[in-house]
This record gives structure tokens, sequence and C-alpha cells, in this order.
């Protein structure tokens, strides 16, 4: 699929050997050429710098194609006209040979780029071995790093958490490649004993970062600085977290005092999963395996229980309610569920201008986090223990999970013990292990886990394109022509089978109807994330007439203040249209303020509904806390240089 890239300022160009060159490099004596690429940015914690940054007037090395390892011990031996810039595919882009690159130094190594021949790939991962390791559960039982195999990231390099003094490039287009390629051939492949002596063909790369150290310090230097001239080094990283309610729910008083405004007889089953992915390189990533699979997962769940539940006032406890959360920030030591729960424990959520009462744990009956779920055919239930109501829970979805009626032939193993993923539910189970969280997550199978590669090939996504009502439920039987071993059909029968544990939660009756997930809405979710945001379900889920989305998958990278917030606002749109509950009797001029929404619908023709979504802060409790211990790992730290 093609690769999201930002035009970078990166140039191809040719070095002149001669007096004019050493004495000042005039561009008269230089040939450029514009590249477009994607960069790794600089990205800082409480005590580490990461990622990558140029020097300030830029970087210029000499090109040189490494097909086979042996091709980088020229480069690190004495390369006869230093500094070079390595050209590696990425079976070849590997932790040992960056390391060796870096022990290189910057007098041989100005330049690496990473170019997209993925042919001899076989896997591809910079995330470390245990994700979010200093963020978690503070118990080697959780995830032993030292015995990478039986990790949550066997394949973890680790690459995305080091620092390298040099600017790393990533080029996807084969264009772009056989431009570099050629160049490299024409001028620089033959005679390397008198590559110092003629002209070659080199990169220069423009992508100086100015935060350095660590957050703390770039934080401490951005406020000083900025009560002279308002630079700035360094943002937090922030975003949006986007929740919704299954049933609609009452509008509080907004005189009433804060501390009045919860309602403790309101109870809430809570449904969450990641909105965020990660990879080295700035706005090519798209998490499909990693997050996007559970995010699927859950709006399918939260559109099935919509509409397959009576009114909430016919439950045999009127006061339950699903509130859905999608947190933003994950890949960044939790930052969205830390917020929330941070904010949840100061009756901080939801904000004020939400104008609904206040939740508060003691309203949370208990927690199902959709985590990866890499492998559909191997998904346990963890938890710290084993609790009757993880007992039940487990019960009640391989009830419907072997049930001969729906063919769905899947077995849910458990797992309780303090093995568990490194998802949301972490950062609820270290304010209180006693905290009634339930994950569903796979068996570790995705080799490209937050990287540039984990994209729709990854997943096995290929489109159906049925131009078929999404909105609709359609029976057990009706599998809308995809194969059964489909990802379409994969997430329907999931989130069906989750659907349907919760629903027989809430109302206390076996759920024994023929509707399920729709896997024409799982078709069209992936289409809309993976491939163009231009697609049926964007389009559906805004204004009729509203622009038309971007030819290109939604950025899912968590970004700073200001930054795109692609992912997010996509989630909010979708997941308030497939919540919410028509109101033909309210005209398109009436329909002007939330609750209320206008959607343009399946049909394009324009509905009013009664819509429950919203945002909340996804930025770390750390920036908000006065004279925070940016040592302490309390909170996620992190910022992103300017």
């Amino acid at each position: 699929m093609e690769k999201r890239v930002h035009a970078a300022a990166i140039w191809l160009l040719m070095l002149l050997h001669g007096a004019a060159f050493a004495q000042g490099e005039r561009t008269r004596d230089k040939m450029y050429q514009p590249i477009v690429g994607a960069g790794c940015f600089r990205r800082l914690n409480g005590t580490h710098q990461t990622g990558c940054s140029s020097t300030h007037a830029g970087s210029v090395g000499v090109l040189h194609l490494i097909n086979v390892e042996a091709d980088l011990e020229f480069l690190l031996a004495s390369p006869p006209s230093p500094p070079y810039a390595p050209m590696i595919p990425p079976h070849l882009f590997t932790r040992r040979n960056l390391l060796r690159l870096i022990e290189a130094g910057p007098s041989n190594i100005s330049v690496v780029l990473l170019i997209n021949k993925p042919e001899k790939m076989k896997q591809f991962s910079h995330e470390l071995n245990c994700p979010n390791q200093y963020s978690s559960l503070n118990n080697s039982e959780t995830c032993d790093a030292s015995n990478p195999a039986t990790s949550w990231n066997p394949w973890g390099t680790g690459l995305l958490h080091e620092d390298f003094p040099f600017p790393i490039y990533y080029i996807a287009d084969t264009e772009e490649i056989s431009k570099l390629e050629k160049c490299f051939l024409k001028f620089n492949n033959f005679n390397y004993e008198t590559h110092a002596l003629r002209s070659l063909c080199a990169i220069e790369v423009k992508s100086f970062m100015s935060a350095a150290v660590s957050s703390e310090v770039c934080i401490r230097r951005t406020r000083f600085i900025n009560n002279l001239s308002g630079s700035k080094y360094c943002d937090p990283l922030e975003g949006r977290n986007v929740y919704a309610t299954v049933y609609p729910r009452n509008v509080s008083s907004v005189e009433a005092e804060e501390t009045e405004l919860a309602i403790t007889s309101e109870k809430f089953i809570l449904v969450t999963c990641r909105l965020d992915t990660a990879s080295m390189f700035d706005g090519v990533g798209l998490g499909a395996m990693d997050s996007l699979v559970g995010l699927s997962i859950l709006t399918q769940v939260a559109h099935l229980l919509r509409e397959l539940l009576p009114p909430q006032s016919s439950l045999p406890d009127n006061r339950r309610n699903v509130l859905f959360v999608t947190f933003n920030g994950e890949s960044y030591d939790y930052i969205g569920s830390q917020r929330f729960v941070y904010d949840v424990e100061r009756f901080a959520f939801p904000k004020s201008s939400a104008r609904r009462n206040l939740i508060t744990f003691d309203n949370i009956e208990f927690m199902l986090d959709i985590g990866t779920l890499d492998d559909i055919a191997n998904i346990k239930l963890h938890a710290l223990s084993g609790t009757p109501l993880a007992q039940k829970l487990l019960q009640q979805l391989n009830n419907y999970a072997q049930s001969p009626r729906y063919g769905f032939n899947l077995n849910i193993q458990s797992e309780m013990s303090y093995h568990i993923p490194p998802t949301s539910a972490q950062s609820f189970l270290r304010r209180d292990p006693k905290f009634p969280a339930l994950i569903l997550n796979a068996k570790p199978a995705n080799k490209y886990y937050h990287s540039i590669y984990d994209d729709a090939d990854n997943v096995a996504f290929n489109y159906g394109n049925t131009s078929q009502d999404f909105t609709l439920l359609p029976d057990v039987g009706d599998t809308k022509n995809f194969k059964a071993d489909s990802l379409q059909m994969k997430v329907r029968n999931v989130s069906s089978i989750v659907a349907m544990a919760l629903y027989e939660t809430l109302t206390g009756k076996e759920y024994t109807g023929s509707k399920v997930a729709n896997p024409v809405l799982a078709d069209e979710f992936f289409y809309c994330f993976l491939l163009s945001a231009d697609c049926p379900l964007f389009k559906a889920a805004s204004y009729p007439g509203s622009p038309k989305g971007l030819p290109m998958p939604p950025m899912r990278y968590v970004s700073v203040l200001g930054g795109p917030q692609e992912s997010s606002g996509w989630t909010y749109r979708v997941l308030g249209y497939l919540l919410s509950q028509k109101q033909p009797k309210i005209p398109k001029d009436n329909c002007t303020i939330l609750p209320l929404h206008y959607f343009a619908g399946f049909n394009g023709v324009g509905e009013c509904r009664l819509t429950t979504q919203n945002y909340s802060s996804a930025l770390s409790p750390a920036f908000l806390i006065d004279d925070y211990d940016w040592r302490s790992g309390n909170y996620s730290t992190w910022t992103e240089s300017t």
C-alpha cells in the first residue's frame, strides 16, 4: 500500500571535488534534487533523550548502498571520503547494525537512509521487548525483559528508545529509491580508493532538533526562554481520548457544586482500547494489528449493543450503562489512561463543559480492556486474580464463542496472574491492584509491532467494497460473501461474542437472537483507517456536504498540542454516529446543539441523531503537577522536540 510521507528537508546533491568545495561548498558548485521521505524525530522523557537529529546546519553524507551485511564493513573500517550515508533495506536495519553505525561515530556516518525494499524482511519491530515496561505494574512476572522469547514483544529491538547521533530517514517511494540508487551507481560505486579525489553523489538532511538531555531540562529551558522571547524547545505529547455511552446520560445542573455532581447510584461497565500507535518515523505507522483491530472490535461492540439492548428503563437495574473509552497516547507510557485515572480520582471526569454528572471509581462495576488481538484463535482473558467476576465473564464469553447456534468456533482461555499484557488496564491496576480489570488479549504474533510495516498487508486486509449498508445487523448466516478466515469475519465473530456477553450481563438474560455484528462495517472501518479517509463510513459520520477526507489513512500518532488529531477526530465522529439514536421528528434547523448532531448517514441525505460521544484530555498529569519529580516514574513524561 502507499505509505504516508511528508516532504522533508532532504536533498540529493553532487559533492564536487576541488578548491571551491573546500572553501565553502558554494551553491553553484552543487546540483540539488529534493527527496521525499519521513524523518525520525527526537523525543524525550524524564531521564533520557531518544530518536534522531541532524546537525544545526544540516548533515551531509556520501551515498553508499548496503545490499548485504558485508557492505557495512567498508563504512566501519577507514572509508576514503567520510562521512557516508548508508542506504539500508529493512532486513539489515537491525539493532546490531545500527549500534555499529553509532559506534563508528559522526565522523564516518552522518546520515542513515532506510529504503523501502521489504522483500527479504521477516520481522521489523523497534519497540522494547516489554512495551511501557517502566510504567507498568512493578513486577517481573508482568514481563521479563531478560527473556525476550516469553515477553509481550519477542521481536522488539528497542531502537525506538535509542539516541542516534545522526538523522535517519525513511524513503518509501520506489521512484525516489531508484533515483538514489542510480546516483550511487553512476558516481560512487567504482574505484573506491579514489573517492576522496573525485565528485561523489551525496545526501543532505536538515532536521535539527532543538531539545536535548531530557523532558525536565527541555521544559525548564522553555519556561526560562519564554520569559524573554517566547521560544520553546519541546512540547508534551498530547492528544484526546474519545468516550461515549451506550445510553444517553442526563444533563446535570451547571449550578451544582462539583462535589455534589457524582450520582453514586449510576453503574458503568467500562469498555476500553488503545487509540494510537507508534513508529520511528513521523506520520508513518498505521498500527493495524497493534491497536486498530482492537479499536474496530470496540466500535463493533458499541454498535451491536446499541442495536440489541432494550431501553435502559427496562433493564433489571436501570442505573447501569456502558462507557466506551478509547485512550490516546498509550504507546508512550499510557498517557491517555493515566490522565483518565487522574481525572476520575480528582472528581474531574467528565469535564464541566460536558454538563454530565461526575463519574467516580465507585461508579465503575468493572473494566473490560480490549488489548492486542494478534491471533484471534488464541485469545485469553487476563486478570490479576481469579475472581468470581472473571470466572463468570469467561463462562459467558465461551458460551457464545462455542455455541453451535452461531458457529464462531472459538475457545477463550484464561490467565489469572501478574503476567498481564501492556494495555490501558495497567494504569488502573497501578492505582489499585484490586480494581476489577479484565483484559482480552491474544498471544503475541505481530512481528511488525510499532513499526511502519504494521499495515493492511500485516493483517491481510482486502477491501470488499460491497456498497451495502454497514449500519444494518445481518443474521448469523449472512456472511456478506466474506471468507470465514477474512479479517472482516474474525472481527465480526469476536465483536459478536463480547457484545453478547455484555448483553447478558446487562439484561440478566442469555442472548438468543440471530443478529450479529456486520462484517461490512468492519470492511469499511479498515478501509478508512488503513487505506483512505475518503471513504463511505467517514462520509456517513460527517455533516452532509462536508469536505472529503484525504485520500490516505488518518495519522494515528498522539502528536502534540496543535498537531494533527486526525485519528481521534474520526473516532469521535464514528462512535458518535454508531452509538446515536435517530430523531426523525427533529428538523435539520433544530439539530444544531449537542447532544443533537446532524449526520449525513449512509445514504448521504442527512439525519438528526441524539449522540453521547465526547473528548477528554490525553495530556500526562506530569505536566499539570507543580514541581513534579521527573524521575519518579509515576506518570508519563514524554515530550517531542521542536
